[in-house]
């Protein structure tokens, strides 16, 4: 299979990250804005925070099922065009609950797009060379981040909130005629990738079935953990800034860029190139993959910082730390699709993993908002983070064992008697 080809669908993927995280950052930064417009508490905030994620949940198990249908081609593009739509829609938003709608719509829309480049990574690339191509489009969402919030706070500081989400609009606009002129599904069965899989077998398995196998538990446990703080510090970081550690809003929205930066990098770097290397090497995979799982999920318990210390600068680095280390399982967790199960089910298993995220994901700022408004602090935020991040790096101890194809689809295809 041609290697540029493999490398411009790895970067297609990563492009399309981008702009996804660049519509979900764009509401995060806008605390003031909304609260000058329509008048909203942090209770509200919250709410509108998460209200993304209620759909994007509702249609996780959906996605999965669609993609593992249809390919991977015609459910990106219908994906596209309807989260350009909800961003233009939130920018011509003239009460909050048409807002509210918008992000309704938006988490439509986003829904298929860590499945879909999970599976489009395990249909183009080999067991051994997913590592940096799913480490791209998953560093991308960091990078997003670092570079969003700063760009975007800035034309929300300077041309207003409605410039903010039209922008975001035109670019994932720009990215569906992109996606729509560079990528396609593998076509050719004898294609070198085809080959490689011939031996996990054809199972296309159901989703209670999945359910009940402790390796996609365990997977789906890890994820959801990783997830709550990673839209803790999605939705509320800015704020944090502004409020806990007592920045101006233009020091919030660029300081905001530094964790998300390292994060990037290090995910890149380590859940990405590094896993690559020491796989090619000859070192047991299952090992390698599951050692910077834990590692890298323990590492970010540095989340706890802020309910102890109250310094900027040190704050900061412990929060580039917590990032850092969940950015560089993060690649790792999303291999585990194309290395649990046979193709026929990859979308299954990473829209399992990603309803777990995103019921994270709306509790995370839900929570955070509750919590901030009757403790006057952003202490027992950080806290409960902390505990979340704990309960997943056991379940990749005690449920996930050798990172390796679930028993279920041996059974089915005659692998084990």
């Amino acid at each position: 299979m041609n290697t540029r080809r493999r490398g411009t669908i790895a970067v297609l993927l990563g492009a399309g990250i981008l702009v996804n995280y660049f519509d979900r950052v764009n509401l995060s930064i806008a605390h003031d804005a909304l609260q000058s417009a329509f008048g909203i508490s942090d209770i509200t905030f919250g709410y509108l925070l998460g209200a993304y994620s209620w759909t994007y949940a509702l249609m996780q198990l959906p996605s999965g099922s669609l993609l593992d249908r249809f390919g991977v081609r015609r459910v990106m593009l219908a994906s596209i065009v309807l989260w350009a739509v909800a961003s233009g829609m939130a920018a011509l938003a003239s009460t909050i609950l048409i807002l509210f709608l918008a992000r309704f719509l938006l988490g439509i829309g986003e829904a298929p797009t860590f499945p879909a480049c999970a599976k489009a990574i395990g249909l183009w690339f080999p067991p051994g060379e997913r590592g940096v191509p799913t480490a791209m489009f998953d560093a991308a969402a960091k990078l997003a981040i670092g570079i969003g919030t700063p760009i975007l706070g800035l034309i929300l500081l300077h041309f207003g909130m409605r410039a903010n989400f039209a922008a975001t609009a035109i670019l994932s606009g720009l990215y569906a005629i992109l996606f729509a002129s560079l990528y396609c599904d593998p076509k050719s069965p004898k294609s070198a990738v085809a080959r490689e899989r011939s031996n996990e077998g054809p199972s296309s398995l159901g989703i209670s079935t999945l359910l009940k196998e402790r390796k996609v538990l365990a997977a789906a446990i890890g994820s959801g953990a990783y997830n709550y703080s990673f839209y803790l510090l999605l939705t509320w970081l800015p704020f944090y800034l502004q409020k806990g550690l007592k920045m101006t809003g233009q020091q919030s929205v660029l300081w905001s860029a530094v964790p998300w930066t390292a994060a990037a990098v290090v995910g890149f770097a380590v859940g990405g190139v590094l896993t690559d290397i020491m796989v090619r090497r000859g070192y047991d995979a299952s090992v390698v993959r599951k050692t910077i799982l834990i590692a890298g999920t323990s590492m970010g318990l540095f989340v706890l910082a802020p309910a102890f210390l109250h310094q900027s600068g040190v704050v900061l680095v412990c929060l580039s730390l917590s990032l850092s280390g969940l950015a560089a399982a993060s690649p790792v967790l999303w291999t585990l699709p194309s290395l649990l199960v046979p193709s026929g089910s990859t979308g299954r298993v990473g829209a399992i993993m990603n309803q777990s995220n995103q019921i994270a994901a709306i509790i995370a700022p839900i929570a955070t908002g509750y919590l901030t408004t009757w403790t006057h602090s952003f202490v027992a935020a950080f806290l409960v983070a902390g505990v979340i991040l704990l309960i997943g790096v056991a379940s990749y101890v005690f449920l996930l064992g050798r990172i390796e194809i679930v028993p279920s689809a041996r059974i089915k295809d005659g692998l084990v008697a």
